[in-house]
């Protein structure tokens, strides 16, 4: 399963991580005022979290890997007319 760490002096409790799961992996603590790893078991490994840290807080491990061609560039300029 996979292993999601959330580097908390990088932290900077901007919920971008919170926004942007897809199925509800995070949660924002009022009280420190960062996001935390709530619901693991939901994680479907987008990578998502990570790619849209702006602090690079947030680190993988143990997950598929698998190319996410809308994140390439180039692939979308060519794809550009299929989409």
């Amino acid at each position: 399963m996979i292993q999601i760490n959330i580097h908390e002096k990088s932290c900077r409790g901007c919920q971008l991580c919170v926004e942007t799961c897809p199925t509800d992996v995070f949660a924002f603590s009022e009280e420190t005022q960062l996001a935390a790893v709530d619901r693991i078991e939901r994680c479907i490994e987008c990578l998502s979290c990570a790619f849209i840290c702006p602090s690079n807080a947030i680190t993988q491990t143990n997950y598929h890997a698998v190319k996410n061609f809308y994140w390439d560039i180039e692939h979308v300029k060519k794809l550009g007319s299929f989409l």
